[in-house]
């Protein structure tokens, strides 16, 4: 074991959640001007990064939590967070100054962890057959590297999100792309179960 698996954990978790990136970005975006985003974003990135990590153990130890034709409907969660984004958009496409009184808001971490776990639902078929061949000590090592990882993802999308470019691309467009981004993240992820 040791320093390989570790190597391996770091970059089998890279390649499987860039795209989170993105989405994380775009949280902190939204969640601009608002308290304690970071927190909020973090809990819920871990809740969602635990629940695929349940999954993917149970299953790479035999259980089958989920039948492998029901996770592609895992994309119904950003689908579903990802129209609600747009008709709130819509809706306040021309009042500022209301959602500057609205006070505190952006997204709950409950709504964060539906878009990991969701977003990662492709991860669960990519970390079972790791795991099943990693043995305990080898899942122990992989989950405990991804459980690091996240927190370097999170303080990531955090840092792409306050460069002055994107945050200002974010601040004028983030409201219109996170409904696109979580709405194809759902519509790809439900692709696989057709």
């Amino acid at each position: 074991m040791g320093l390989g698996v570790v190597g391996e954990a770091a970059a089998l978790f890279a390649v499987t959640n860039v795209d989170d990136l993105l989405v994380l970005a775009l949280f902190f975006g939204q969640a601009a001007g608002r308290p304690h985003p970071t927190r909020t974003i973090m809990l819920g990135q871990y809740l969602g990064f635990a629940g695929i990590l349940s999954v993917a153990v149970a299953a790479a130890l035999g259980a089958s939590l989920l039948p492998e034709r029901a996770v592609p409907y895992l994309g119904l969660l950003p689908l579903a967070l990802g129209i609600r984004a747009a008709v709130q958009a819509w809706r306040h496409r021309r009042d500022a100054a209301e959602e500057a009184e609205a006070g505190p808001g952006g997204p709950r971490a409950v709504e964060v962890a539906a878009v990991t776990f969701a977003n990662g639902g492709d991860n669960i078929g990519v970390y079972v057959p790791v795991f099943a061949t990693a043995g305990p000590g080898g899942t122990a090592v992989f989950a405990a590297v991804f459980l690091l990882l996240v927190a370097v993802w999170v303080l990531a999308g955090r840092y792409f999100a306050t460069r002055p470019v994107i945050a200002r691309a974010l601040s004028r467009w983030g409201h219109a792309l996170l409904p696109v981004v979580l709405i194809g993240i759902g519509l790809l992820v439900l692709a696989g179960a057709w």
